[in-house]
């Protein structure tokens, strides 16, 4: 191990962020424009590529400007990747502080360089560096309430790279003989076989993360409906299908309400349908903050929705639908008027398509009663 090139690793390294670079610049093109944060995953790479031929290929350059300049797009690659992470969670980059700490270490490093030349202080200044900002990326994305594999796979690798710096920085301030980078010994070995493995790790994460995203979005618009944002038709019965399996085997209790907007077609004659979407979105989004987190809310067809309510009874269904009168009862331009129509499960033999009959017949009875109203069945 100790007679492996540290330019062997450094190259491997700029080969693969280049590949990686390739991949994401692509997904960047054909993903959703939703899906941010991919153009500076793309650039990351890049940035650690130029790094490291700076590093690893003789140049016309002197060796300490290299070396410079090598640190200095190592460590706007760990940045760039930073600011990835925020824009995919669609926060602000905070580039600003960031930038400001950048510029700081640049100088120092110059200084180290080329005033006070010292090896070990460059070491130090950069492995610092480097900390701190994976601390700040893993941090934001511990505070994030996603934590599926793609997530928890970065945390990790910026959790297993923090530790190596940490002890990289041990060996920096203690050893007598700090070396030179390019010296094939074994702390150089594991450093740069470390970094190379972490720019691996990270940038595949950020693909994956990203794909993740797409498959949620995916799902997302199978299941929902684009107007309203509710569940769709199929996905709202596939719900209740399973609130009906589940109260069969274990007898819990729960209700159906079905809703319909009253005089709906008045209002798409006589201000337009782009004035009926308004309203059918603005009632969507009264009657969802009415009901539990429990609940689940569907459109079931035009400008009829049906609602799951788990664990409930007929007395505990009224208050919902009472607060869902008054939701749309508050005076706003696009407030409407609501026919309802509740059930509940009645026990093994009742099978949902009698439930959603039932359901439906107790709404025609609301309108029949003069609309604005729930009535039970």
């Amino acid at each position: 191990m100790d007679d492996l090139d540290p330019r062997t690793l450094i190259a491997i390294g700029g080969f693969m962020a280049l590949v990686l670079g390739v991949v994401l610049g692509f997904m960047r093109r054909y993903y959703p424009p939703s899906i941010h944060g991919l153009g500076h995953w793309a650039l990351a790479p890049a940035a650690m590529l130029g790094g490291t031929i700076f590093f690893a290929a003789p140049g016309p350059w002197p060796l300490e400007l290299g070396r410079w300049f090598g640190n200095a797009l190592l460590l706007l690659g760990f940045m760039l990747f930073h600011f990835g992470c925020r824009r995919f969670f669609g926060h602000a980059t905070q580039g600003r502080p960031i930038l400001a700490a950048y510029g700081l270490v640049l100088l120092a490093l110059a200084w180290f360089a080329y005033i006070d030349p010292s090896y070990r202080a460059r070491v130090v200044v950069i492995t610092v560096a480097i900390a701190v900002l994976h601390i700040v990326t893993l941090l934001f994305l511990l505070r994030r309430s996603n934590k599926n594999f793609p997530i928890r796979m970065v945390q990790f690798t910026l959790a297993l790279h923090l530790a190596i710096l940490l002890v990289r920085l041990q060996t920096a301030l203690t050893m007598r003989n700090v070396g030179d980078l390019m010296d094939a010994s074994l702390v150089q070995t594991v450093y740069i076989g470390a970094y190379v493995v972490v720019v691996l790790l990270l940038l595949i994460g950020a693909v994956l993360m990203a794909t993740d995203r797409v498959r949620t979005e995916l799902e997302h618009v199978a299941t929902h409906d684009g107007l309203t944002g509710t569940l769709n038709r199929g996905a709202i019965l596939a719900q209740c299908e399973d609130e009906h399996e589940r109260s069969v085997r274990y007898g819990q209790p729960f209700s159906l309400m079905m809703i319909d907007l009253d005089h709906f077609k008045a209002v798409n004659d006589s201000f337009g349908h782009q004035h009926g979407d308004k309203v059918l979105a603005h009632f969507a989004d009264r009657t969802r903050a009415a009901l539990r987190r429990a609940d689940r809310f569907g459109r079931y067809g035009g400008e009829e929705f049906l609602v799951l309510l788990p664990n409930t009874a007929t007395d505990a269904a009224l208050p919902v639908a009472q607060r869902i009168h008054t939701a749309l009862a508050t005076g706003h331009a696009l407030d409407c008027k609501v026919s309802i129509g509740v059930t509940h499960w009645r026990g093994p033999d009742d099978p949902l398509d009698a439930m959603l009959g039932r359901a439906d017949a107790a709404l025609y009875q609301a309108k029949a009663q003069g609309r604005n109203q729930t009535c039970i069945a």
